[in-house]
């Protein structure tokens, strides 16, 4: 009796380990995948690292508390991370407008291109929730 039941405290335990490390392999090879070089030369994370150096003198103080409001719903943990391919795709979207700053237009533009598409709805509802109006970039959202 003891021991059957040791046996399958032991079994459930190797079956959380191997979830958790299933997890956390799956988590690592995506920001493998991110460090891959493309056809340029460059990785995806060299491409955000280079927006976001290229573009950090066009930033206003009301541009970076929008950035700020705009990744608020994010989860803290994932929060930095999120803050940083954000604005690395709004400083894309300026640069390639050679705009002289960064406006509320250009970080809705890059908010929206930068989230993944599984995630419009809840990016839709956050910015009418906000009150924020995102009418002249609904096409980006198909």
């Amino acid at each position: 009796m003891a021991n059957d039941f040791f046996m399958w405290f032991i079994i459930f335990w190797v079956c959380v380990l191997l979830l958790f490390m299933s997890i956390g392999g799956y988590f690592m090879f995506r920001k493998f995948l991110k460090v891959l070089p493309k056809e340029d030369g460059k990785s995806k994370l060299d491409w955000q690292n280079h927006y976001v150096d290229s573009s950090r003198h066009l930033w206003t103080e009301d541009s970076k508390a929008f950035l700020d409001q705009l990744v608020s719903p994010v989860p803290t943990a994932f929060r930095d991370i999120a803050k940083h391919s954000i604005a690395a795709r709004i400083g894309q979207v300026a640069l390639e407008a050679h705009a002289s700053e960064v406006t509320r237009d250009h970080c809705i533009q890059g908010y929206i291109l930068a989230t993944p598409r599984r995630d419009y709805k809840s990016l839709t509802s956050f910015l009418e929730k906000q009150q924020i109006d995102y009418s002249a970039h609904k096409h980006l959202l198909h």
